[in-house]
Protein backbone atom coordinates (compact mmCIF):
# COMPACT_ATOMS: atom_id res chain seq x y z
CA UNK A 1 0.00 0.00 0.00
CA UNK A 2 1.16 3.30 -1.03
CA UNK A 3 2.66 6.12 1.50
CA UNK A 4 -0.58 8.23 1.29
CA UNK A 5 -2.78 5.57 2.09
CA UNK A 6 -0.64 4.36 5.08
CA UNK A 7 -1.01 8.28 6.01
CA UNK A 8 -4.93 7.76 5.95
CA UNK A 9 -5.25 4.02 7.40
CA UNK A 10 -3.29 4.01 10.14
CA UNK A 11 -3.39 7.86 11.94
CA UNK A 12 -6.63 8.87 12.15
CA UNK A 13 -6.63 12.38 14.08
CA UNK A 14 -9.22 14.37 16.11
CA UNK A 15 -9.15 17.47 15.12
CA UNK A 16 -10.57 20.46 16.87
CA UNK A 17 -14.31 19.51 17.16
CA UNK A 18 -15.51 23.29 17.98
CA UNK A 19 -16.73 22.93 21.65
CA UNK A 20 -13.58 21.61 22.93
CA UNK A 21 -11.88 24.66 25.19
CA UNK A 22 -8.81 26.05 24.70
CA UNK A 23 -6.87 24.05 27.02
CA UNK A 24 -8.08 20.75 25.61
CA UNK A 25 -6.95 21.71 21.80
CA UNK A 26 -3.51 23.37 23.19
CA UNK A 27 -2.63 19.90 25.12
CA UNK A 28 -1.00 16.84 23.25
CA UNK A 29 -3.99 14.33 21.89
CA UNK A 30 -4.24 11.10 23.25
CA UNK A 31 -3.10 8.10 21.05
CA UNK A 32 -5.11 5.83 21.14
CA UNK A 33 -4.90 2.07 19.37
CA UNK A 34 -7.69 -0.83 19.78
CA UNK A 35 -5.65 -2.28 22.01
CA UNK A 36 -6.02 0.47 24.38
CA UNK A 37 -9.19 1.38 23.99
CA UNK A 38 -10.13 -1.58 25.43
CA UNK A 39 -8.08 -1.43 28.48
CA UNK A 40 -9.50 1.65 29.22
CA UNK A 41 -13.30 0.25 28.50
CA UNK A 42 -12.13 -2.55 31.13
CA UNK A 43 -11.00 -0.57 33.93
CA UNK A 44 -12.73 2.37 33.55
CA UNK A 45 -16.24 2.30 31.84
CA UNK A 46 -19.53 2.62 33.82
CA UNK A 47 -20.21 -1.04 31.97
CA UNK A 48 -17.21 -2.58 33.67
CA UNK A 49 -17.84 -1.49 36.84
CA UNK A 50 -21.35 -2.53 37.00
CA UNK A 51 -20.15 -5.91 36.01
CA UNK A 52 -17.44 -6.14 38.68
CA UNK A 53 -20.11 -4.78 41.26
CA UNK A 54 -22.74 -7.36 39.84
CA UNK A 55 -19.66 -9.86 40.30
CA UNK A 56 -19.18 -8.52 43.91
CA UNK A 57 -22.67 -9.14 44.85
CA UNK A 58 -22.36 -12.84 43.87
CA UNK A 59 -19.14 -13.20 46.10
CA UNK A 60 -20.61 -11.88 48.97
CA UNK A 61 -23.41 -14.28 48.25
CA UNK A 62 -20.83 -17.25 48.79
CA UNK A 63 -19.22 -15.64 51.10
CA UNK A 64 -22.20 -15.77 53.36
CA UNK A 65 -23.27 -19.89 51.74
CA UNK A 66 -19.59 -20.93 53.30
CA UNK A 67 -20.18 -19.11 56.54
CA UNK A 68 -23.36 -20.72 57.42
CA UNK A 69 -21.42 -24.23 56.62
CA UNK A 70 -19.33 -22.76 59.96
CA UNK A 71 -20.26 -22.85 63.70
CA UNK A 72 -21.50 -19.49 64.54
CA UNK A 73 -21.08 -17.94 67.81
CA UNK A 74 -24.28 -15.77 69.15
CA UNK A 75 -24.20 -13.40 72.18
CA UNK A 76 -27.84 -12.62 73.44
CA UNK A 77 -28.26 -9.99 76.12
CA UNK A 78 -31.25 -7.61 77.64
CA UNK A 79 -29.13 -5.52 79.98
CA UNK A 80 -32.17 -4.41 81.71
CA UNK A 81 -35.74 -4.77 81.65
CA UNK A 82 -38.23 -2.79 83.96
CA UNK A 83 -42.09 -3.69 84.15
CA UNK A 84 -44.80 -1.80 86.51
CA UNK A 85 -48.16 -2.78 85.58
CA UNK A 86 -51.34 -3.79 86.77
CA UNK A 87 -52.08 -8.02 86.06
CA UNK A 88 -54.78 -10.30 86.32
CA UNK A 89 -54.17 -13.19 89.04
CA UNK A 90 -55.99 -15.88 90.24
CA UNK A 91 -56.74 -15.57 94.04
CA UNK A 92 -56.50 -19.95 94.95
CA UNK A 93 -58.55 -18.99 98.50
CA UNK A 94 -61.28 -16.89 97.11
CA UNK A 95 -61.30 -18.94 93.92
CA UNK A 96 -61.52 -15.58 91.90
CA UNK A 97 -59.35 -13.64 89.18
CA UNK A 98 -58.49 -10.34 90.82
CA UNK A 99 -55.83 -7.87 89.76
CA UNK A 100 -53.03 -6.87 91.60
CA UNK A 101 -49.92 -4.41 90.81
CA UNK A 102 -46.47 -5.95 89.77
CA UNK A 103 -43.23 -4.59 89.91
CA UNK A 104 -40.42 -6.08 88.80
CA UNK A 105 -36.92 -5.89 87.00
CA UNK A 106 -35.44 -8.54 84.89
CA UNK A 107 -32.09 -9.06 82.87
CA UNK A 108 -31.14 -11.50 80.67
CA UNK A 109 -27.59 -13.08 78.97
CA UNK A 110 -27.05 -15.82 77.17
CA UNK A 111 -24.18 -17.51 74.66
CA UNK A 112 -25.28 -19.89 71.65
CA UNK A 113 -23.38 -22.27 69.07
CA UNK A 114 -25.17 -23.29 65.98
CA UNK A 115 -23.56 -25.92 63.78
CA UNK A 116 -25.49 -26.86 60.60
CA UNK A 117 -25.50 -30.73 59.53
CA UNK A 118 -25.45 -30.89 56.36
CA UNK A 119 -25.49 -34.34 55.63
CA UNK A 120 -28.72 -34.55 57.49
CA UNK A 121 -30.34 -31.41 57.12
CA UNK A 122 -30.02 -30.67 60.62
CA UNK A 123 -29.04 -28.04 63.44
CA UNK A 124 -26.55 -29.52 66.91
CA UNK A 125 -27.08 -26.09 69.39
CA UNK A 126 -24.69 -25.57 72.58
CA UNK A 127 -25.95 -22.94 74.79
CA UNK A 128 -25.47 -21.21 78.45
CA UNK A 129 -27.67 -18.75 79.80
CA UNK A 130 -28.45 -17.17 82.93
CA UNK A 131 -31.74 -14.65 84.12
CA UNK A 132 -31.64 -12.52 87.30
CA UNK A 133 -35.52 -11.45 88.56
CA UNK A 134 -36.01 -8.93 91.24
CA UNK A 135 -39.51 -7.93 92.42
CA UNK A 136 -40.46 -5.38 94.22
CA UNK A 137 -43.90 -4.05 96.32
CA UNK A 138 -45.37 -6.06 99.24
CA UNK A 139 -43.85 -9.29 98.69
CA UNK A 140 -39.99 -8.53 97.44
CA UNK A 141 -37.61 -11.35 96.57
CA UNK A 142 -34.29 -11.51 94.11
CA UNK A 143 -34.04 -14.77 91.69
CA UNK A 144 -31.59 -16.64 89.18
CA UNK A 145 -32.01 -18.83 86.69
CA UNK A 146 -29.08 -20.39 85.13
CA UNK A 147 -28.90 -22.72 82.36
CA UNK A 148 -24.83 -23.56 82.89
CA UNK A 149 -24.97 -25.63 80.10
CA UNK A 150 -27.33 -27.23 77.65
CA UNK A 151 -26.42 -29.43 73.85
CA UNK A 152 -29.00 -30.12 71.56
CA UNK A 153 -30.03 -30.92 68.19
CA UNK A 154 -33.19 -30.31 65.88
CA UNK A 155 -34.10 -32.29 62.77
CA UNK A 156 -36.78 -31.78 60.20
CA UNK A 157 -37.84 -35.73 59.52
CA UNK A 158 -39.61 -35.45 56.23
CA UNK A 159 -36.81 -35.98 54.48
CA UNK A 160 -36.15 -32.66 52.53
CA UNK A 161 -32.71 -31.30 53.28
CA UNK A 162 -32.07 -27.52 52.38
CA UNK A 163 -28.21 -27.90 52.87
CA UNK A 164 -27.61 -30.60 50.89
CA UNK A 165 -29.45 -28.35 47.77
CA UNK A 166 -27.65 -25.18 48.51
CA UNK A 167 -24.13 -27.14 48.76
CA UNK A 168 -25.01 -28.70 45.06
CA UNK A 169 -26.16 -24.86 43.86
CA UNK A 170 -24.10 -22.44 45.57
CA UNK A 171 -20.87 -23.29 44.06
CA UNK A 172 -22.61 -23.73 40.90
CA UNK A 173 -24.23 -19.86 41.57
CA UNK A 174 -20.89 -18.48 41.80
CA UNK A 175 -18.98 -20.31 39.48
CA UNK A 176 -21.23 -18.97 37.00
CA UNK A 177 -20.90 -15.20 38.99
CA UNK A 178 -16.86 -15.53 37.94
CA UNK A 179 -17.77 -16.57 34.52
CA UNK A 180 -20.45 -13.93 33.74
CA UNK A 181 -17.80 -11.36 35.70
CA UNK A 182 -15.56 -12.59 32.53
CA UNK A 183 -18.15 -12.81 29.75
CA UNK A 184 -19.17 -9.10 30.64
CA UNK A 185 -15.97 -7.75 30.66
CA UNK A 186 -15.69 -9.10 26.84
CA UNK A 187 -19.00 -7.88 25.82
CA UNK A 188 -17.42 -4.30 27.14
CA UNK A 189 -14.52 -4.87 25.31
CA UNK A 190 -17.00 -5.35 21.86
CA UNK A 191 -18.61 -2.40 22.75
CA UNK A 192 -15.60 -0.46 22.75
CA UNK A 193 -14.10 -2.05 19.50
CA UNK A 194 -17.44 -1.07 18.28
CA UNK A 195 -17.30 2.64 19.26
CA UNK A 196 -13.61 2.94 18.03
CA UNK A 197 -14.62 1.77 14.89
CA UNK A 198 -17.17 4.04 14.56
CA UNK A 199 -14.87 6.75 15.31
CA UNK A 200 -12.41 5.61 12.31
CA UNK A 201 -15.22 5.63 10.21
CA UNK A 202 -16.18 8.98 10.75
CA UNK A 203 -12.58 10.26 11.14
CA UNK A 204 -12.33 8.76 7.57
CA UNK A 205 -15.08 9.84 6.26
CA UNK A 206 -14.35 13.66 7.36
CA UNK A 207 -10.88 13.36 6.26
CA UNK A 208 -12.36 12.29 2.87
CA UNK A 209 -15.34 15.49 3.12
CA UNK A 210 -12.05 17.57 3.52
CA UNK A 211 -10.11 16.11 0.62
CA UNK A 212 -13.41 16.35 -1.47
CA UNK A 213 -13.91 19.89 -1.09
CA UNK A 214 -10.22 20.39 -1.95
CA UNK A 215 -10.12 18.86 -4.92
CA UNK A 216 -13.82 19.79 -6.01
CA UNK A 217 -12.80 23.37 -6.01
CA UNK A 218 -9.52 22.54 -7.89
CA UNK A 219 -11.79 20.66 -10.15
CA UNK A 220 -14.27 23.47 -10.44
CA UNK A 221 -11.27 25.94 -11.35
CA UNK A 222 -10.12 24.18 -13.94
CA UNK A 223 -13.34 23.58 -15.38
CA UNK A 224 -13.82 27.08 -15.60
CA UNK A 225 -10.85 27.70 -17.36
CA UNK A 226 -11.56 24.93 -19.97
CA UNK A 227 -15.18 26.08 -20.35
CA UNK A 228 -13.97 29.29 -20.96
CA UNK A 229 -11.99 27.64 -24.20
CA UNK A 230 -14.63 25.77 -24.98
CA UNK A 231 -13.07 22.27 -24.22
CA UNK A 232 -16.08 21.48 -21.38
CA UNK A 233 -20.14 21.80 -21.91
CA UNK A 234 -21.51 24.33 -19.86
CA UNK A 235 -23.92 21.05 -18.32
CA UNK A 236 -19.89 19.66 -17.19
CA UNK A 237 -19.25 23.43 -15.89
CA UNK A 238 -22.48 23.20 -13.74
CA UNK A 239 -21.55 20.00 -12.68
CA UNK A 240 -18.35 20.63 -11.21
CA UNK A 241 -20.44 23.73 -9.37
CA UNK A 242 -22.95 20.96 -8.38
CA UNK A 243 -19.82 18.60 -6.41
CA UNK A 244 -18.47 21.76 -4.79
CA UNK A 245 -21.46 22.37 -3.19
CA UNK A 246 -22.30 19.11 -2.41
CA UNK A 247 -18.78 18.09 -1.30
CA UNK A 248 -19.23 21.43 1.44
CA UNK A 249 -22.08 20.36 2.60
CA UNK A 250 -20.97 16.56 2.98
CA UNK A 251 -17.98 18.33 5.02
CA UNK A 252 -20.44 19.47 7.63
CA UNK A 253 -22.48 16.39 8.17
CA UNK A 254 -19.46 14.54 8.40
CA UNK A 255 -17.98 16.90 11.00
CA UNK A 256 -21.28 16.73 12.76
CA UNK A 257 -20.87 12.78 12.84
CA UNK A 258 -17.19 13.19 13.99
CA UNK A 259 -18.52 15.12 16.77
CA UNK A 260 -21.07 12.62 18.21
CA UNK A 261 -19.06 9.43 17.22
CA UNK A 262 -15.73 11.41 19.70
CA UNK A 263 -18.30 12.17 22.25
CA UNK A 264 -19.53 8.17 22.49
CA UNK A 265 -16.35 7.09 22.60
CA UNK A 266 -14.57 9.22 25.35
CA UNK A 267 -18.36 8.97 27.15
CA UNK A 268 -18.11 5.14 26.84
CA UNK A 269 -14.53 5.39 28.27
CA UNK A 270 -15.43 7.81 30.85
CA UNK A 271 -12.83 10.43 30.11
CA UNK A 272 -13.03 14.03 29.55
CA UNK A 273 -15.64 14.69 26.79
CA UNK A 274 -13.42 17.62 25.76
CA UNK A 275 -9.88 14.83 25.59
CA UNK A 276 -8.69 15.01 22.16
CA UNK A 277 -7.85 11.62 20.87
CA UNK A 278 -6.17 10.36 17.77
CA UNK A 279 -6.55 6.78 16.60
CA UNK A 280 -4.29 4.03 16.01
CA UNK A 281 -6.07 1.12 12.99
CA UNK A 282 -5.43 -2.30 13.92
CA UNK A 283 -4.15 -4.43 11.97
CA UNK A 284 -4.74 -8.03 12.49
CA UNK A 285 -3.02 -11.16 14.32
CA UNK A 286 -1.24 -13.51 13.12
CA UNK A 287 -2.23 -16.30 11.41
CA UNK A 288 -5.19 -17.83 13.25
CA UNK A 289 -7.84 -20.08 11.96
CA UNK A 290 -10.22 -21.13 15.08
CA UNK A 291 -12.03 -24.38 15.23
CA UNK A 292 -15.63 -25.12 15.60
CA UNK A 293 -15.39 -28.14 17.56
CA UNK A 294 -12.94 -26.55 19.60
CA UNK A 295 -14.94 -23.48 20.07
CA UNK A 296 -18.16 -25.56 21.37
CA UNK A 297 -16.14 -27.23 23.43
CA UNK A 298 -14.29 -24.12 25.47
CA UNK A 299 -18.64 -22.74 25.13
CA UNK A 300 -19.78 -25.91 26.72
CA UNK A 301 -16.99 -25.77 29.76
CA UNK A 302 -16.69 -21.82 30.10
CA UNK A 303 -20.37 -20.00 29.34
CA UNK A 304 -22.05 -18.87 31.75
CA UNK A 305 -25.48 -19.12 30.19
CA UNK A 306 -24.87 -22.62 30.05
CA UNK A 307 -24.00 -22.74 33.65
CA UNK A 308 -27.28 -20.53 34.19
CA UNK A 309 -29.21 -23.18 32.65
CA UNK A 310 -27.77 -25.86 34.94
CA UNK A 311 -28.40 -23.83 38.10
CA UNK A 312 -32.52 -23.15 37.13
CA UNK A 313 -32.62 -26.98 36.57
CA UNK A 314 -31.28 -27.91 39.90
CA UNK A 315 -32.94 -24.97 41.61
CA UNK A 316 -36.75 -26.67 39.65
CA UNK A 317 -35.55 -30.02 41.06
CA UNK A 318 -34.98 -28.94 44.54
CA UNK A 319 -38.35 -27.49 44.00
CA UNK A 320 -39.89 -30.69 43.06
CA UNK A 321 -37.89 -32.55 45.79
CA UNK A 322 -39.04 -30.00 48.51
CA UNK A 323 -42.94 -29.71 47.46
CA UNK A 324 -43.26 -33.95 47.24
CA UNK A 325 -41.59 -34.54 50.96
CA UNK A 326 -44.22 -32.16 52.19
CA UNK A 327 -47.27 -32.95 50.35
CA UNK A 328 -47.25 -35.94 53.00
CA UNK A 329 -46.71 -34.29 56.01
CA UNK A 330 -44.76 -32.05 58.55
CA UNK A 331 -42.83 -33.68 61.24
CA UNK A 332 -39.45 -32.51 63.40
CA UNK A 333 -37.93 -33.64 66.26
CA UNK A 334 -35.66 -31.89 68.70
CA UNK A 335 -33.61 -33.25 71.76
CA UNK A 336 -31.38 -31.35 74.29
CA UNK A 337 -29.82 -32.23 77.13
CA UNK A 338 -28.64 -30.07 79.80
CA UNK A 339 -28.68 -28.33 83.39
CA UNK A 340 -30.55 -25.65 85.34
CA UNK A 341 -30.98 -24.18 88.60
CA UNK A 342 -32.77 -21.40 90.15
CA UNK A 343 -31.24 -19.75 93.34
CA UNK A 344 -31.25 -16.34 95.43
CA UNK A 345 -27.50 -15.57 94.47
CA UNK A 346 -25.18 -15.54 91.93
CA UNK A 347 -23.05 -18.22 93.89
CA UNK A 348 -25.73 -20.40 94.31
CA UNK A 349 -27.22 -20.62 90.76
CA UNK A 350 -24.53 -22.63 89.80
CA UNK A 351 -24.24 -25.13 92.58
CA UNK A 352 -25.80 -28.48 92.53
CA UNK A 353 -27.52 -27.72 89.06
CA UNK A 354 -30.38 -30.13 87.86
CA UNK A 355 -30.80 -31.93 85.12
CA UNK A 356 -32.51 -30.78 82.37
CA UNK A 357 -33.58 -32.94 79.41
CA UNK A 358 -36.25 -31.34 76.34
CA UNK A 359 -37.25 -33.73 73.89
CA UNK A 360 -39.56 -32.67 71.24
CA UNK A 361 -41.89 -34.38 68.32
CA UNK A 362 -43.78 -32.43 66.06
CA UNK A 363 -46.26 -33.73 63.53
CA UNK A 364 -48.69 -31.88 61.07
CA UNK A 365 -50.68 -34.60 58.64
CA UNK A 366 -53.19 -32.48 56.26
CA UNK A 367 -56.44 -34.43 56.46
CA UNK A 368 -57.71 -32.15 53.68
CA UNK A 369 -56.52 -29.69 51.90
CA UNK A 370 -58.30 -30.22 48.53
CA UNK A 371 -55.21 -30.73 46.71
CA UNK A 372 -53.57 -27.78 47.47
CA UNK A 373 -49.99 -29.65 48.44
CA UNK A 374 -50.55 -31.95 45.33
CA UNK A 375 -50.78 -29.38 42.83
CA UNK A 376 -47.78 -27.76 44.10
CA UNK A 377 -45.77 -30.41 43.61
CA UNK A 378 -47.63 -30.68 40.07
CA UNK A 379 -46.52 -27.20 38.89
CA UNK A 380 -43.39 -27.64 40.53
CA UNK A 381 -42.96 -30.81 37.80
CA UNK A 382 -44.18 -29.14 35.49
CA UNK A 383 -41.79 -26.18 35.96
CA UNK A 384 -39.24 -28.17 35.67
CA UNK A 385 -40.06 -29.78 32.11
CA UNK A 386 -40.40 -25.84 30.98
CA UNK A 387 -36.77 -25.33 32.06
CA UNK A 388 -35.36 -28.46 30.90
CA UNK A 389 -36.75 -27.46 27.83
CA UNK A 390 -35.70 -24.22 27.85
CA UNK A 391 -32.31 -25.09 28.84
CA UNK A 392 -32.32 -27.17 25.77
CA UNK A 393 -33.09 -24.28 23.45
CA UNK A 394 -30.87 -22.11 25.06
CA UNK A 395 -27.58 -24.33 24.13
CA UNK A 396 -28.65 -25.17 20.94
CA UNK A 397 -29.05 -20.98 20.42
CA UNK A 398 -25.49 -20.69 21.93
CA UNK A 399 -23.92 -23.23 20.05
CA UNK A 400 -25.27 -22.23 16.78
CA UNK A 401 -24.17 -18.70 17.09
CA UNK A 402 -20.74 -19.83 18.25
CA UNK A 403 -20.77 -21.82 14.86
CA UNK A 404 -21.58 -19.35 12.67
CA UNK A 405 -19.53 -16.55 14.31
CA UNK A 406 -16.61 -18.79 13.94
CA UNK A 407 -17.67 -19.01 10.19
CA UNK A 408 -18.05 -15.85 10.02
CA UNK A 409 -14.57 -15.02 11.73
CA UNK A 410 -12.58 -17.29 9.79
CA UNK A 411 -13.09 -15.33 6.34
CA UNK A 412 -12.92 -12.06 7.85
CA UNK A 413 -8.89 -12.10 7.31
CA UNK A 414 -9.38 -12.87 3.33
CA UNK A 415 -11.57 -10.03 3.44
CA UNK A 416 -9.48 -7.58 4.95
CA UNK A 417 -7.06 -8.67 2.67
CA UNK A 418 -9.02 -8.13 -0.20
CA UNK A 419 -10.31 -5.18 1.29
CA UNK A 420 -6.51 -3.87 1.47
CA UNK A 421 -5.91 -4.66 -2.54
CA UNK A 422 -9.23 -2.84 -3.56
CA UNK A 423 -8.39 -0.04 -1.47
CA UNK A 424 -4.42 0.23 -3.19
CA UNK A 425 -6.26 -0.16 -6.87
CA UNK A 426 -8.95 2.22 -6.29
CA UNK A 427 -6.29 4.93 -4.95
CA UNK A 428 -4.34 4.54 -8.02
CA UNK A 429 -7.25 4.29 -10.49
CA UNK A 430 -8.86 7.85 -8.77
CA UNK A 431 -5.20 9.12 -9.20
CA UNK A 432 -5.23 8.04 -13.21
CA UNK A 433 -8.55 9.51 -13.73
CA UNK A 434 -7.87 12.86 -11.94
CA UNK A 435 -4.51 13.49 -14.10
CA UNK A 436 -6.25 12.42 -17.43
CA UNK A 437 -9.33 14.28 -16.52
CA UNK A 438 -6.56 17.70 -16.18
CA UNK A 439 -5.45 16.83 -19.45
CA UNK A 440 -8.95 16.37 -20.94
CA UNK A 441 -8.34 12.67 -21.93
CA UNK A 442 -11.54 11.88 -19.20
CA UNK A 443 -14.98 13.52 -18.89
CA UNK A 444 -16.63 13.94 -15.47
CA UNK A 445 -19.17 11.12 -14.93
CA UNK A 446 -15.75 9.28 -15.20
CA UNK A 447 -13.90 11.19 -12.28
CA UNK A 448 -16.71 10.92 -10.37
CA UNK A 449 -17.18 7.30 -10.18
CA UNK A 450 -13.60 6.52 -9.83
CA UNK A 451 -13.88 9.32 -6.79
CA UNK A 452 -16.78 6.96 -5.75
CA UNK A 453 -15.33 3.77 -5.87
CA UNK A 454 -12.13 5.08 -4.02
CA UNK A 455 -14.21 6.47 -1.01
CA UNK A 456 -16.57 2.47 -1.22
CA UNK A 457 -13.11 1.07 -1.22
CA UNK A 458 -11.82 3.21 2.09
CA UNK A 459 -15.41 2.51 3.97
CA UNK A 460 -14.86 -1.14 3.14
CA UNK A 461 -11.67 -1.59 4.17
CA UNK A 462 -12.37 0.09 7.95
CA UNK A 463 -15.91 -2.19 7.70
CA UNK A 464 -13.80 -5.31 6.98
CA UNK A 465 -11.58 -4.59 10.18
CA UNK A 466 -14.03 -3.89 12.28
CA UNK A 467 -16.22 -6.64 11.66
CA UNK A 468 -12.47 -8.87 12.30
CA UNK A 469 -12.33 -7.95 15.46
CA UNK A 470 -15.86 -7.88 16.60
CA UNK A 471 -16.61 -11.01 15.27
CA UNK A 472 -13.05 -12.02 17.44
CA UNK A 473 -14.49 -10.41 20.85
CA UNK A 474 -17.91 -11.94 20.49
CA UNK A 475 -16.28 -16.02 19.84
CA UNK A 476 -14.27 -14.87 22.84
CA UNK A 477 -17.34 -13.69 25.04
CA UNK A 478 -19.07 -16.90 23.76
CA UNK A 479 -16.05 -19.02 24.48
CA UNK A 480 -14.01 -17.07 27.47
CA UNK A 481 -11.22 -18.54 25.52
CA UNK A 482 -8.18 -17.02 24.35
CA UNK A 483 -7.43 -18.52 20.76
CA UNK A 484 -4.48 -16.24 20.23
CA UNK A 485 -2.35 -17.70 23.45
CA UNK A 486 -4.87 -21.00 24.32
CA UNK A 487 -5.65 -20.43 27.34
CA UNK A 488 -9.52 -19.42 29.15
CA UNK A 489 -9.51 -16.27 29.87
CA UNK A 490 -10.65 -16.73 33.58
CA UNK A 491 -7.25 -17.77 34.32
CA UNK A 492 -5.73 -14.59 34.28
CA UNK A 493 -9.13 -13.20 35.10
CA UNK A 494 -8.85 -15.73 38.27
CA UNK A 495 -5.85 -13.79 39.88
CA UNK A 496 -6.97 -10.34 39.72
CA UNK A 497 -10.11 -11.14 41.52
CA UNK A 498 -7.84 -12.52 44.22
CA UNK A 499 -5.77 -9.71 44.45
CA UNK A 500 -8.20 -6.94 43.42
CA UNK A 501 -12.47 -7.61 44.06
CA UNK A 502 -12.29 -10.05 46.74
CA UNK A 503 -10.66 -7.84 48.90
Amino acid sequence: MGNRVYTILLFFVLPGLGNLSLRAQESAPLVLTLENTIALAGDSSLEAFRSKNIYMSGYWEYRAFKAARLPSLTLNLTPGQYNRTIVKRYDSESNLDIYRPQQAFEAYGGLSVVQNFDLLGGTFFLNTNVDYLRNFGGNTYTQFSSVPVRIGYQQNLVGYNAFKWEKKIEPLKYEKAKKQLVSDLENTAGLAATCFFNLAMAQAEYDLAVENVGNTDTLYSIGEARYRIASISRSDLLTLKLDRINAVNSLKNADITLKRAAFALTSFLNMDKNTPVRLQLPGYPKTMEISAEKALEEARNNNPDLLGYRQNILEMQREVDRTQKESRFNASVSASVGFNQVAASVAEVYRDPLRQDILSLNVSVPLVDWGVRRGRHNMAKNNLNVTEITARQGEMKIEEDVIMTVGDFNIQKDLIASAEEALDIADDAYAETRRRFMIGKADISALTLSRQRQQAAMRNYISALENYWVSYYKIRKLTLYDFEYNMPLSTTVEVKLKTTYAR
